[in-house]
């Protein structure tokens, strides 16, 4: 059962059918340059909202001292991240509309600090990507079954390492997502994978170096 609990997408058993999204997700990411320029990988900073965290770390406190501690949370952050590989990490990154591939996670650690867990984790890429390419970034939910939107403040996107005359922009969506409960439920239980909805609405970086 707490493998169950750690998996993203079966949140929905503890959650009214009918709702969509089940579950919401504040992203902070660092994009990650190798001395030699180029690309090597994401840095990921996840915070969850506070109901699926409650309900995520229901009996985790093994030592019973009233904190959920981030020993205590191991194998939830374990079995979190090998289970968004078969969601390719919600992480898009694209050159040219070609996706970029990433390798399996490493450094995976999650906190519960104030009511809400925050899973942390560096995705690398299969392949490093040389800066002169111009590059399409976003953190997405194609099912809008999670809603990712970057985190409030400063710098949610970062370049670590990028070189000299690298630039950031971040593009948040012209139009916010529809009231999902103006949609019915058969027409989430259609879109897969391959849909654009979750992603038409997702915020989007774009780095482009010299």
């Amino acid at each position: 059962m707490r493998l169950i609990l750690g998996l993203l997408l079966v949140v929905a058993l503890a959650l009214p059918a009918a709702a969509h999204p089940h579950v919401w997700v504040s992203v902070r990411s660092e994009i990650i340059y190798a001395p030699g320029g180029s690309m090597t990988g994401v840095r990921h900073s996840w915070t969850f909202d506070k109901a699926y965290s409650a309900y995520s770390v229901q009996g985790l406190d093994k030592n019973g001292d009233g904190k959920v501690t981030t020993d205590e949370l191991a194998e939830l952050a374990k079995v979190n991240t090998e289970s968004l590989n078969e969601y390719g990490y919600f992480t898009h990154a694209r050159v040219n509309g070609k996706e970029l591939e990433f390798a399996e996670p490493a450094d995976t650690a999650m906190e519960f600090t104030d009511g809400q867990l925050t899973l942390r984790f560096l995705l690398p890429l299969k392949k490093p990507l040389p800066a002169s390419r111009a590059l399409m970034f976003d953190v997405s939910d194609p099912t809008y079954f999670v809603d990712f939107n970057l985190a409030d403040g400063a710098d949610p996107v970062r370049l670590a390492g990028a070189p000299a005359g690298c630039t950031l922009t971040v593009m948040r969506p012209k139009a916010p997502a529809p009231d999902a409960r103006n949609l019915s439920e058969s027409f989430f239980t259609a879109l897969d994978q391959s849909s654009d909805f979750g992603t038409q609405f997702a915020n989007k970086a774009l780095v482009a170096c010299p």
